[in-house]
Protein backbone atom coordinates (compact mmCIF):
# COMPACT_ATOMS: atom_id res chain seq x y z
CA UNK A 1 0.00 0.00 0.00
CA UNK A 2 2.84 2.50 0.71
CA UNK A 3 4.41 1.66 -2.03
CA UNK A 4 1.22 2.49 -4.35
CA UNK A 5 0.84 5.86 -2.25
CA UNK A 6 5.05 6.34 -3.20
CA UNK A 7 3.91 6.04 -6.79
CA UNK A 8 1.17 8.32 -7.23
CA UNK A 9 2.42 10.78 -4.91
CA UNK A 10 5.69 10.93 -7.56
CA UNK A 11 3.57 10.57 -10.95
CA UNK A 12 0.61 13.53 -9.68
CA UNK A 13 1.46 15.02 -6.69
CA UNK A 14 4.73 16.11 -6.61
CA UNK A 15 4.92 15.17 -11.35
CA UNK A 16 8.27 16.46 -12.48
CA UNK A 17 7.25 18.81 -15.01
CA UNK A 18 3.75 20.26 -13.71
CA UNK A 19 4.47 20.84 -10.00
CA UNK A 20 8.39 20.37 -9.72
CA UNK A 21 9.01 22.45 -12.91
CA UNK A 22 12.10 20.36 -13.19
CA UNK A 23 13.87 18.49 -16.57
CA UNK A 24 12.39 22.06 -18.25
CA UNK A 25 15.57 21.42 -21.49
CA UNK A 26 14.06 18.29 -22.23
CA UNK A 27 10.46 19.06 -22.04
CA UNK A 28 10.36 22.04 -24.29
CA UNK A 29 13.20 20.65 -27.18
CA UNK A 30 11.78 16.94 -27.78
CA UNK A 31 8.31 17.42 -27.17
CA UNK A 32 7.63 18.43 -31.17
CA UNK A 33 6.02 15.07 -31.76
CA UNK A 34 4.57 12.22 -29.41
CA UNK A 35 7.09 9.84 -30.86
CA UNK A 36 9.94 11.70 -29.45
CA UNK A 37 8.25 12.78 -26.10
CA UNK A 38 7.29 8.84 -25.71
CA UNK A 39 11.09 7.85 -26.13
CA UNK A 40 12.45 10.17 -24.00
CA UNK A 41 10.15 9.34 -21.10
CA UNK A 42 10.61 5.78 -21.23
CA UNK A 43 14.52 6.41 -21.34
CA UNK A 44 13.91 8.26 -18.17
CA UNK A 45 12.20 6.24 -16.78
CA UNK A 46 14.69 3.65 -17.02
CA UNK A 47 17.46 5.55 -15.45
CA UNK A 48 15.59 6.44 -12.71
CA UNK A 49 14.36 2.95 -11.91
CA UNK A 50 17.72 1.38 -12.33
CA UNK A 51 19.71 4.90 -10.42
CA UNK A 52 17.16 4.47 -7.78
CA UNK A 53 17.28 0.83 -7.17
CA UNK A 54 21.10 0.42 -7.33
CA UNK A 55 21.56 3.69 -4.80
CA UNK A 56 18.90 2.52 -2.33
CA UNK A 57 21.08 -0.99 -2.19
CA UNK A 58 24.09 0.89 -1.45
CA UNK A 59 22.74 3.49 0.11
CA UNK A 60 24.74 2.98 3.30
CA UNK A 61 28.11 1.58 1.68
CA UNK A 62 28.62 4.93 -0.14
CA UNK A 63 30.70 7.06 2.00
CA UNK A 64 28.67 10.78 2.88
CA UNK A 65 31.19 12.56 1.39
CA UNK A 66 31.53 11.50 -1.83
CA UNK A 67 27.69 10.76 -2.78
CA UNK A 68 27.00 12.69 -5.22
CA UNK A 69 29.90 12.28 -7.37
CA UNK A 70 28.86 8.18 -6.73
CA UNK A 71 25.09 9.14 -8.01
CA UNK A 72 26.33 10.24 -10.90
CA UNK A 73 28.47 7.75 -11.92
CA UNK A 74 25.88 5.29 -11.27
CA UNK A 75 23.32 7.66 -13.51
CA UNK A 76 26.02 7.56 -16.22
CA UNK A 77 26.48 3.79 -16.22
CA UNK A 78 22.91 3.50 -16.86
CA UNK A 79 21.87 6.41 -19.47
CA UNK A 80 25.46 4.75 -21.85
CA UNK A 81 23.49 1.55 -21.38
CA UNK A 82 19.87 2.91 -22.72
CA UNK A 83 22.10 5.27 -25.14
CA UNK A 84 23.65 1.83 -26.90
CA UNK A 85 20.58 -0.15 -26.69
CA UNK A 86 18.60 2.87 -28.39
CA UNK A 87 21.09 2.80 -31.33
CA UNK A 88 20.91 -0.84 -31.93
CA UNK A 89 17.30 -1.31 -31.66
CA UNK A 90 15.73 2.31 -32.67
CA UNK A 91 18.57 4.09 -34.40
CA UNK A 92 15.46 6.51 -36.25
CA UNK A 93 14.44 7.67 -32.85
CA UNK A 94 18.32 7.73 -31.07
CA UNK A 95 19.05 9.88 -33.93
CA UNK A 96 16.16 12.03 -33.67
CA UNK A 97 16.58 12.11 -29.92
CA UNK A 98 20.40 13.03 -30.52
CA UNK A 99 22.02 14.80 -27.35
CA UNK A 100 18.78 14.46 -25.39
CA UNK A 101 19.64 10.81 -24.24
CA UNK A 102 23.36 11.60 -23.04
CA UNK A 103 21.97 14.68 -20.85
CA UNK A 104 20.01 12.55 -18.77
CA UNK A 105 22.98 12.37 -16.90
CA UNK A 106 22.07 15.93 -15.83
CA UNK A 107 18.59 15.40 -15.59
CA UNK A 108 17.76 17.20 -12.26
CA UNK A 109 14.69 15.23 -11.88
CA UNK A 110 17.19 11.75 -11.43
CA UNK A 111 19.78 13.49 -9.57
CA UNK A 112 16.92 14.77 -7.53
CA UNK A 113 15.22 11.41 -6.42
CA UNK A 114 18.35 9.84 -6.13
CA UNK A 115 19.42 12.25 -3.50
CA UNK A 116 16.16 13.01 -2.05
CA UNK A 117 14.44 9.24 -1.65
CA UNK A 118 16.22 6.97 -2.74
CA UNK A 119 19.48 7.43 -0.90
CA UNK A 120 16.82 7.26 2.26
CA UNK A 121 14.59 4.81 1.67
CA UNK A 122 14.14 1.03 1.04
CA UNK A 123 14.55 -0.47 -2.43
CA UNK A 124 11.03 -1.49 -2.81
CA UNK A 125 10.33 1.89 -2.39
CA UNK A 126 12.49 3.79 -4.59
CA UNK A 127 11.19 1.47 -7.38
CA UNK A 128 7.76 2.59 -6.97
CA UNK A 129 9.53 6.10 -6.71
CA UNK A 130 11.29 6.07 -9.93
CA UNK A 131 8.39 4.08 -11.58
CA UNK A 132 6.12 7.00 -10.33
CA UNK A 133 8.29 9.79 -11.16
CA UNK A 134 9.11 8.38 -14.59
CA UNK A 135 5.25 7.58 -15.38
CA UNK A 136 4.62 11.27 -14.49
CA UNK A 137 7.90 12.54 -16.54
CA UNK A 138 6.44 11.06 -19.73
CA UNK A 139 2.71 11.48 -19.28
CA UNK A 140 3.79 14.88 -18.80
CA UNK A 141 6.11 14.84 -21.92
CA UNK A 142 3.19 13.29 -24.05
CA UNK A 143 0.66 15.77 -23.28
CA UNK A 144 2.69 18.69 -24.66
CA UNK A 145 3.70 16.71 -27.37
CA UNK A 146 0.59 15.63 -28.16
CA UNK A 147 -0.72 19.02 -28.17
CA UNK A 148 2.14 20.61 -29.99
CA UNK A 149 2.06 17.84 -32.83
CA UNK A 150 -1.50 18.11 -33.25
CA UNK A 151 -1.88 22.31 -33.05
CA UNK A 152 1.30 22.46 -35.31
CA UNK A 153 0.82 19.52 -38.21
CA UNK A 154 -2.07 18.69 -37.81
CA UNK A 155 -1.17 14.78 -37.33
CA UNK A 156 -0.55 12.38 -34.48
CA UNK A 157 2.11 9.90 -35.34
CA UNK A 158 3.77 6.88 -32.86
CA UNK A 159 6.42 5.18 -34.64
CA UNK A 160 5.07 5.42 -38.23
CA UNK A 161 2.60 2.56 -36.75
CA UNK A 162 -0.12 4.85 -34.93
CA UNK A 163 -0.68 8.08 -37.49
CA UNK A 164 -4.51 9.65 -37.15
CA UNK A 165 -4.28 12.79 -39.61
CA UNK A 166 -6.59 15.94 -40.26
CA UNK A 167 -7.19 16.36 -37.12
CA UNK A 168 -6.50 20.21 -37.11
CA UNK A 169 -7.57 21.40 -40.63
CA UNK A 170 -5.28 24.14 -40.17
CA UNK A 171 -1.83 23.56 -39.17
CA UNK A 172 -0.12 26.30 -36.97
CA UNK A 173 3.36 26.37 -37.30
CA UNK A 174 4.27 28.32 -34.26
CA UNK A 175 3.24 25.46 -31.80
CA UNK A 176 6.24 23.38 -33.30
CA UNK A 177 8.60 25.99 -32.83
CA UNK A 178 10.34 27.12 -29.75
CA UNK A 179 8.18 29.97 -28.97
CA UNK A 180 5.16 27.66 -29.33
CA UNK A 181 6.61 25.02 -26.34
CA UNK A 182 6.86 27.70 -24.13
CA UNK A 183 3.26 28.98 -24.83
CA UNK A 184 1.77 25.54 -24.66
CA UNK A 185 3.56 24.86 -21.20
CA UNK A 186 2.08 28.22 -19.57
CA UNK A 187 -0.95 27.02 -21.43
CA UNK A 188 -1.34 23.73 -19.54
CA UNK A 189 0.50 24.69 -15.98
CA UNK A 190 -2.54 27.10 -16.09
CA UNK A 191 -4.86 24.16 -16.79
CA UNK A 192 -2.74 21.76 -14.19
CA UNK A 193 -3.23 25.26 -11.79
CA UNK A 194 -6.87 25.41 -12.08
CA UNK A 195 -7.68 21.58 -11.84
CA UNK A 196 -5.64 21.43 -8.38
CA UNK A 197 -7.50 24.49 -6.98
CA UNK A 198 -11.14 22.92 -7.97
CA UNK A 199 -9.60 19.63 -6.60
CA UNK A 200 -8.96 21.53 -3.21
CA UNK A 201 -12.13 23.75 -3.02
CA UNK A 202 -13.89 20.04 -3.58
CA UNK A 203 -12.50 18.59 -0.76
CA UNK A 204 -12.96 21.57 1.66
CA UNK A 205 -10.56 23.63 0.83
CA UNK A 206 -11.68 27.32 1.47
CA UNK A 207 -11.67 29.92 -1.46
CA UNK A 208 -9.05 32.77 -1.92
CA UNK A 209 -9.59 35.80 -0.82
CA UNK A 210 -11.38 38.85 -3.28
CA UNK A 211 -8.16 41.00 -4.63
CA UNK A 212 -9.20 43.70 -2.21
CA UNK A 213 -9.22 41.88 0.82
CA UNK A 214 -5.95 40.21 0.70
CA UNK A 215 -2.82 41.21 2.53
CA UNK A 216 -0.96 43.36 -0.25
CA UNK A 217 -4.56 45.77 0.01
CA UNK A 218 -4.95 45.72 3.32
CA UNK A 219 -4.08 48.73 5.31
CA UNK A 220 -5.03 47.26 8.71
CA UNK A 221 -1.29 45.95 10.00
CA UNK A 222 2.10 47.34 9.18
CA UNK A 223 2.55 44.62 6.88
CA UNK A 224 -0.04 45.36 4.93
CA UNK A 225 0.40 48.81 4.60
CA UNK A 226 4.42 48.23 3.90
CA UNK A 227 3.60 45.86 0.91
CA UNK A 228 1.37 48.25 -0.29
CA UNK A 229 3.89 50.86 -0.47
CA UNK A 230 6.31 48.95 -1.87
CA UNK A 231 3.55 47.71 -5.12
CA UNK A 232 2.98 51.20 -5.47
CA UNK A 233 6.84 52.52 -5.31
CA UNK A 234 7.28 49.83 -8.17
CA UNK A 235 4.43 50.80 -9.99
CA UNK A 236 5.78 54.47 -10.00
Amino acid sequence: MKGITTFMHGAFKNNPIFRLVLGMCPTLAVTTSLENAIGMGLAATFVLVCSNVLVSALRKVIPAAVHIPCYIVIIATFVTAIDLIMQAYLPALSESLGLFIPLIVVNCIILGRAEAFASKNGVALSLADGLGSGFGFTIALSLVAAVREIVGAGTLTVWGDIAVKGINPGPVTLAILPAGGFITLGLLFALVNRIGEWNARRHGAPPPLPMHLDCRHCTMCDRGKGLQDAGDGAAK
